[in-house]
């Protein structure tokens, strides 16, 4: 099997090269990062040990964002930063971060591998979570590199634990010290054979907790928007949400006010969402200086980086993908005590399961279900509250991982 991953990986790496720039735009950013990698590495300064960070995308950053800090702060070491997904990279960028060198990580090839290790050649390596790469795994290993994952998380049906990929597994005996998020995570890596882990819990608890404790100004727009009424916030919406919530909208006269953020933000996507009739709506783009927000009801959030500054003023909240695949991030809704509603596919992220046994996220699998938590949260202020309460204490109980994980390395 691992002959086969290689020659997978040699020959993914030649199509992408040369065909990509034919796909999406997401898959050609990926391939001018994938054209720059080395470029990039030869314009990095290093004067001091490194630590390598790689995450796959956005969240996994934001997951490994206190740590980064914690590390950068005490300037014994610099910092590299990879991601896998350019959702992560290219919005990253561009903004104030702890890393040293930021970049795409070289494709999986035993070729790559060893070279960016020549380059970097780091002291200490961490992933975060999930995002996992044989190649560099079965190297740092061969290198005795130590190398830590955090927030990881795993179930009894993981990729590496299949029978047939026990080469697979073996890639994770790379790993100096497990730090997971749950003790179900840690009875099966312990039932595996490994024994070097230590539940910490999730960073990203942290991480947004420190928005929580940031001062800020409630924006304009938002206050000028929300005036005295409720605020509902749907958060990375994608298509079966929005379906439900413009339904709602539309065959209703709720004393409320909206915000919709689409995961999604590309004008036929907005087209579309626009299409199912919602009424008394403003598009984000355009609000000018003399808009009269108050007069709407519906503010459609067509831009990005502003959804964690409305969810600190919203009184309950939607969120996306739990029709598709799996729900977006929970946590920064979370964190400013908002009841939480979303679809079914909740079952990859710990968090949402143990809200919803809490009561403090409800799961909704169709119309009927939506329209009775949306008119039972925007009428009960007692039932709102309970449930914020809720979301809001499982959040401060779940604090802490990041101390953990450094006090146990004591970098």
């Amino acid at each position: 099997m691992k002959f086969f991953y290689n020659i997978l990986m040699q020959i993914s790496e030649k199509f992408l090269m040369l065909f990509g720039n034919f796909f999406g735009n997401k898959i050609k950013l990926f391939v001018k990062g994938q054209k720059n990698i080395w470029k990039q590495l030869q314009n990095c300064h290093f004067n001091r040990p490194i630590i390598w960070f790689h995450v796959s995308s956005l969240g996994e950053y934001e997951q490994a964002l206190p740590l980064l800090e914690a590390i950068k702060e005490k300037n014994k070491y610099q910092i590299v930063l990879s991601f896998f997904s350019p959702s992560g990279y290219e919005i990253v960028k561009n903004k104030k971060n702890p890393a040293d060198c930021i970049l795409y990580l070289a494709w999986d090839t035993r070729k790559n591998v060893k070279r960016f290790l020549d380059i970097i050649n780091p002291t200490y390596v961490f992933f975060v979570k999930y995002d996992l790469w044989p190649n560099y795994l079965s190297e740092l290993k061969k290198r005795q590199i130590k190398t830590y994952l955090i927030s990881g998380i795993f179930t009894a049906h993981h990729q590496f634990f299949k029978p047939y990929n026990i080469w697979l597994k073996n890639t994770l005996k790379a790993f100096t010290h497990f730090f997971v998020q749950d003790e179900n995570s840690k009875k099966i890596l312990q039932n595996q054979g490994f024994k070097n882990v230590s539940v910490t819990g999730d960073t990203r608890f942290d991480r947004v907790y420190q928005i929580v404790q940031t001062p800020m100004v409630k924006p304009d727009f938002i206050q000028n928007f929300k005036d005295d009424k409720l605020l509902f916030v749907a958060g990375s919406t994608w298509q079966t949400g929005e379906e439900l919530i413009a339904d709602y909208l539309n065959n209703t006269t709720p004393d409320f006010k909206t915000v919709i953020a689409p995961h999604n933000i590309s004008r036929k996507h907005i087209k579309n969402l626009l299409s199912k009739g919602l009424k008394n709506y403003i598009l984000y783009s355009e609000i000018t200086p003399n808009t009269d927000l108050k007069k709407y009801n519906i503010l459609i959030l067509n831009t990005i980086g502003l959804l964690n500054k409305v969810y600190r003023f919203s009184d309950w909240v939607y969120i996306g993908g739990g029709f598709g695949k799996s729900i977006h991030n929970i946590q920064e809704p979370a964190v400013f005590g908002n009841p939480i509603l979303t679809g079914p596919k909740i079952y990859k992220f710990k968090e949402a399961v143990d809200l919803e046994k809490a009561g403090g996220l409800v799961v909704i699998k169709g119309k009927t279900g939506f329209e009775e938590e949306m008119k039972l949260l925007a009428t009960d202020e007692k039932i709102r509250k309970q449930r914020g309460r809720i979301v809001k204490q499982y959040v401060e109980t779940n604090l802490g991982a990041t101390a953990k994980i450094l006090n146990k390395l004591n970098l």
